[in-house]
Protein backbone atom coordinates (compact mmCIF):
# COMPACT_ATOMS: atom_id res chain seq x y z
CA UNK A 1 0.00 0.00 0.00
CA UNK A 2 1.14 2.87 -1.32
CA UNK A 3 -0.02 6.41 0.07
CA UNK A 4 1.65 9.34 -2.02
CA UNK A 5 1.04 13.35 0.09
CA UNK A 6 1.60 16.11 -1.59
CA UNK A 7 1.31 19.52 0.64
CA UNK A 8 0.98 22.72 -0.98
CA UNK A 9 3.08 24.31 2.00
CA UNK A 10 6.75 25.39 2.05
CA UNK A 11 7.13 24.48 6.11
CA UNK A 12 8.04 20.97 6.71
CA UNK A 13 7.49 21.95 10.26
CA UNK A 14 4.41 23.77 10.20
CA UNK A 15 0.92 23.00 11.32
CA UNK A 16 0.10 21.67 7.93
CA UNK A 17 2.85 18.78 8.60
CA UNK A 18 1.96 18.09 12.01
CA UNK A 19 -1.62 16.76 10.56
CA UNK A 20 0.57 14.75 7.67
CA UNK A 21 2.58 13.16 10.35
CA UNK A 22 -0.45 12.12 12.87
CA UNK A 23 -1.89 10.69 9.48
CA UNK A 24 1.51 8.54 8.19
CA UNK A 25 1.71 7.74 11.86
CA UNK A 26 -1.58 5.85 11.66
CA UNK A 27 -0.68 5.02 7.87
CA UNK A 28 2.47 2.96 8.89
CA UNK A 29 1.55 1.31 12.15
CA UNK A 30 -0.74 -0.40 9.56
CA UNK A 31 1.70 -1.41 7.03
CA UNK A 32 1.60 1.48 5.02
CA UNK A 33 4.62 2.88 3.24
CA UNK A 34 4.67 6.78 2.43
CA UNK A 35 6.03 9.55 0.32
CA UNK A 36 5.68 13.07 1.04
CA UNK A 37 6.83 15.49 -1.97
CA UNK A 38 6.26 19.26 -1.29
CA UNK A 39 4.55 21.04 -4.38
CA UNK A 40 6.81 24.34 -3.43
CA UNK A 41 10.26 22.58 -3.80
CA UNK A 42 9.43 21.25 -6.92
CA UNK A 43 9.65 22.57 -10.42
CA UNK A 44 6.04 23.14 -11.81
CA UNK A 45 4.82 26.15 -13.51
CA UNK A 46 1.71 27.14 -14.10
CA UNK A 47 -0.35 26.40 -17.39
CA UNK A 48 0.09 28.64 -20.33
CA UNK A 49 -2.75 27.82 -21.73
CA UNK A 50 -0.79 27.10 -24.94
CA UNK A 51 -3.28 27.32 -28.09
CA UNK A 52 -4.52 30.40 -29.42
CA UNK A 53 -8.12 29.42 -27.84
CA UNK A 54 -6.78 29.07 -24.32
CA UNK A 55 -7.63 25.56 -24.00
CA UNK A 56 -4.09 23.72 -24.90
CA UNK A 57 -2.62 21.08 -26.59
CA UNK A 58 -3.73 19.15 -23.00
CA UNK A 59 -7.39 19.35 -24.36
CA UNK A 60 -6.35 17.50 -26.94
CA UNK A 61 -3.63 15.05 -26.65
CA UNK A 62 -4.21 14.48 -23.03
CA UNK A 63 -0.43 15.80 -22.14
CA UNK A 64 1.00 18.55 -20.86
CA UNK A 65 4.02 19.76 -23.29
CA UNK A 66 5.67 22.26 -20.46
CA UNK A 67 8.85 20.20 -19.21
CA UNK A 68 9.50 19.84 -15.51
CA UNK A 69 8.24 17.95 -12.84
CA UNK A 70 4.55 17.42 -13.46
CA UNK A 71 5.46 14.43 -15.76
CA UNK A 72 7.17 12.24 -13.13
CA UNK A 73 4.53 13.60 -10.30
CA UNK A 74 1.96 12.61 -12.48
CA UNK A 75 3.59 9.03 -12.84
CA UNK A 76 3.87 8.92 -8.77
CA UNK A 77 0.18 9.42 -8.77
CA UNK A 78 -0.52 6.41 -10.71
CA UNK A 79 1.85 4.48 -8.79
CA UNK A 80 -0.38 5.28 -5.40
CA UNK A 81 -2.98 3.64 -3.99
CA UNK A 82 -3.97 6.94 -2.57
CA UNK A 83 -2.91 10.18 -2.79
CA UNK A 84 -3.26 12.88 -0.17
CA UNK A 85 -3.35 16.70 -0.59
CA UNK A 86 -2.79 18.96 1.94
CA UNK A 87 -3.19 22.30 1.61
CA UNK A 88 -2.34 25.08 4.29
CA UNK A 89 -5.06 27.37 4.10
CA UNK A 90 -4.58 31.63 2.78
CA UNK A 91 -7.16 33.60 1.82
CA UNK A 92 -9.59 30.68 2.44
CA UNK A 93 -8.78 28.57 -0.64
CA UNK A 94 -5.67 26.60 -1.37
CA UNK A 95 -1.96 27.63 -2.15
CA UNK A 96 -0.80 28.42 -5.65
CA UNK A 97 1.29 25.65 -5.66
CA UNK A 98 -1.45 23.46 -4.79
CA UNK A 99 -3.97 25.29 -7.48
CA UNK A 100 -0.89 25.49 -10.09
CA UNK A 101 -0.49 21.70 -10.27
CA UNK A 102 -4.20 20.78 -9.88
CA UNK A 103 -5.08 23.44 -12.48
CA UNK A 104 -2.31 21.32 -14.77
CA UNK A 105 -3.55 17.92 -14.00
CA UNK A 106 -7.54 18.72 -14.58
CA UNK A 107 -6.76 20.00 -18.26
CA UNK A 108 -4.43 16.56 -19.16
CA UNK A 109 -7.10 14.39 -17.83
CA UNK A 110 -10.37 16.08 -19.35
CA UNK A 111 -11.07 13.85 -22.55
CA UNK A 112 -9.43 11.20 -20.19
CA UNK A 113 -7.90 9.47 -22.99
CA UNK A 114 -4.50 9.36 -21.60
CA UNK A 115 -3.43 5.76 -20.40
CA UNK A 116 -0.69 8.05 -18.06
CA UNK A 117 -3.41 10.01 -16.39
CA UNK A 118 -4.57 8.80 -13.03
CA UNK A 119 -8.27 7.79 -12.82
CA UNK A 120 -10.31 6.68 -9.68
CA UNK A 121 -7.03 6.80 -7.60
CA UNK A 122 -9.13 7.52 -4.02
CA UNK A 123 -8.13 10.83 -2.77
CA UNK A 124 -8.31 12.54 1.00
CA UNK A 125 -7.89 16.55 1.03
CA UNK A 126 -6.36 17.98 4.38
CA UNK A 127 -7.33 21.77 4.25
CA UNK A 128 -5.43 23.66 7.65
CA UNK A 129 -6.34 27.26 8.48
CA UNK A 130 -4.86 29.18 11.32
CA UNK A 131 -6.07 32.59 12.61
CA UNK A 132 -9.86 32.44 12.69
CA UNK A 133 -10.17 29.09 10.72
CA UNK A 134 -12.97 30.38 9.41
CA UNK A 135 -11.29 30.08 5.82
CA UNK A 136 -10.58 26.19 5.85
CA UNK A 137 -14.75 25.16 4.55
CA UNK A 138 -14.18 27.00 1.76
CA UNK A 139 -10.89 25.69 0.83
CA UNK A 140 -12.60 21.94 1.29
CA UNK A 141 -14.89 23.04 -1.19
CA UNK A 142 -12.15 24.03 -3.94
CA UNK A 143 -10.48 21.11 -3.58
CA UNK A 144 -13.37 18.50 -3.37
CA UNK A 145 -14.52 19.98 -6.50
CA UNK A 146 -11.17 19.76 -8.52
CA UNK A 147 -10.14 16.46 -7.00
CA UNK A 148 -13.33 15.48 -8.75
CA UNK A 149 -13.08 17.23 -11.93
CA UNK A 150 -9.29 15.29 -12.21
CA UNK A 151 -10.81 12.21 -11.50
CA UNK A 152 -9.88 10.77 -8.16
CA UNK A 153 -12.34 9.25 -6.10
CA UNK A 154 -12.56 11.70 -3.53
CA UNK A 155 -13.09 9.75 -0.01
CA UNK A 156 -12.31 12.53 2.56
CA UNK A 157 -12.06 16.41 2.61
CA UNK A 158 -11.11 17.22 6.04
CA UNK A 159 -11.08 20.86 7.70
CA UNK A 160 -8.35 21.43 10.37
CA UNK A 161 -8.53 24.32 12.36
CA UNK A 162 -5.74 26.10 14.54
CA UNK A 163 -8.29 25.66 17.46
CA UNK A 164 -9.22 22.01 16.70
CA UNK A 165 -6.20 20.81 15.70
CA UNK A 166 -5.09 19.25 18.41
CA UNK A 167 -8.32 17.52 18.56
CA UNK A 168 -8.50 16.30 15.24
CA UNK A 169 -4.58 14.59 15.64
CA UNK A 170 -5.61 11.04 16.64
CA UNK A 171 -8.82 10.82 14.33
CA UNK A 172 -6.34 11.86 11.37
CA UNK A 173 -3.95 8.91 12.81
CA UNK A 174 -7.19 6.52 12.86
CA UNK A 175 -7.64 8.06 9.36
CA UNK A 176 -4.21 6.85 8.44
CA UNK A 177 -4.65 3.56 9.30
CA UNK A 178 -8.05 3.65 7.61
CA UNK A 179 -6.43 4.68 3.99
CA UNK A 180 -3.90 1.80 4.43
CA UNK A 181 -7.56 -0.32 3.54
CA UNK A 182 -7.27 1.78 0.29
CA UNK A 183 -11.16 3.15 1.06
CA UNK A 184 -13.88 4.33 -2.24
CA UNK A 185 -16.56 6.49 -1.99
CA UNK A 186 -18.75 3.91 -2.91
CA UNK A 187 -19.78 6.44 -5.91
CA UNK A 188 -19.64 5.49 -9.68
CA UNK A 189 -17.33 7.95 -11.34
CA UNK A 190 -18.42 9.61 -14.49
CA UNK A 191 -15.75 10.11 -17.08
CA UNK A 192 -16.61 12.59 -20.21
CA UNK A 193 -17.56 11.68 -23.27
CA UNK A 194 -15.33 11.17 -25.95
Amino acid sequence: MKILVLPGSRNPQGKTAEAIRSLLKGATAAGGESECLFLPELKLERCRQCESDGWGLCRKEGHCTIEDDFQSLVKKIKASDVVVFANPVYFGDLTESMRGFLDRLRRIGFLRRDPEVPRSIPAVGLCYAGSSGNGAPNCCASLDRILQICGFDVVDIVPLRRQNLEAKLPALEIMGKWLVTKPTSGQRLITPSR
